[in-house]
């Protein structure tokens, strides 16, 4: 885990959001001295002001901020699609207010004043779990462009191979030959780069959430 996390650390951007001068460069510090980059703002309205195009893998949100709350621009970003990794930091927190911030996807909660290391390894793994779930998306993406560019029949025979029909079954069904139906699926089959049923049922799972078997 910890060597994903460094490897994802040398691409990738921690982004501080605390209206604590003092904080802010206490935490640039300890980033920095571990070799992670690292953007700070004083509050959420001057990060969007002035964020740059960097590739954000993990947001360390002070939960009272000026203007926009840390647990409101948490519950933006949720409602955006972003699931970028959120680490809250506090003075002031109380139960309700970590139970919020965890209910809402955060992934940790910390007190001031923060223990380094496990800010730092808070970070670490955070930054590691964004960069498996991208990954994960960008896997999906090519998984839908593949999909689609089987012909309607290759997608027809396709869903009903995953459904768990036989190739008779297909071919009786749709009018068809055995050897059509073979050849619709094998087509299928390469375009998925699937190696196998089991895998082109995993695959279309995957892109249609919910099927029913």
């Amino acid at each position: 885990m910890r060597g994903k996390a460094e490897t994802a650390a040398a691409v990738v951007t921690v982004v501080i959001i605390d209206d604590d001068e003092a904080v802010r460069e206490a935490l640039e510090g300890l980033l920095e001295s571990v070799g992670l980059e690292v953007k700070s703002f004083g509050s959420v309205q001057q990060y969007i002001d002035r964020c740059p195009a960097i590739d954000v893998g993990c947001m360390v949100l002070d939960v009272r901020l000026p203007g926009r709350s840390g647990l409101d621009f948490q519950a933006e970003l949720a409602r955006c699609g972003n699931s970028l990794p959120v680490i809250f930091i506090s003075g002031h927190a109380d139960v309700p207010m970590s139970v919020r911030a965890m209910k809402a996807g955060a992934f940790e909660f910390l007190t001031k004043p923060v223990h380094h290391q496990e800010l730092l390894d808070a970070i670490h793994a955070a930054i590691a779990r964004h960069g498996e779930q991208r990954d994960q998306e960008r896997g999906l993406l090519t998984q839908r462009a593949r999909f689609d560019t089987l012909t309607p029949r290759e997608r027809e025979i396709t869903m009903m191979v995953v459904s768990g029909l036989r190739n008779k079954q297909i071919a009786d069904d749709l009018g068809l030959s055995e050897a059509t139906v073979k050849l619709h699926r094998g087509q299928a089959m390469r375009k998925m780069e699937a190696r196998s049923v089991v895998e082109l049922v995993r695959i279309v799972d995957s892109l249609v959430p919910g099927r029913v078997h």
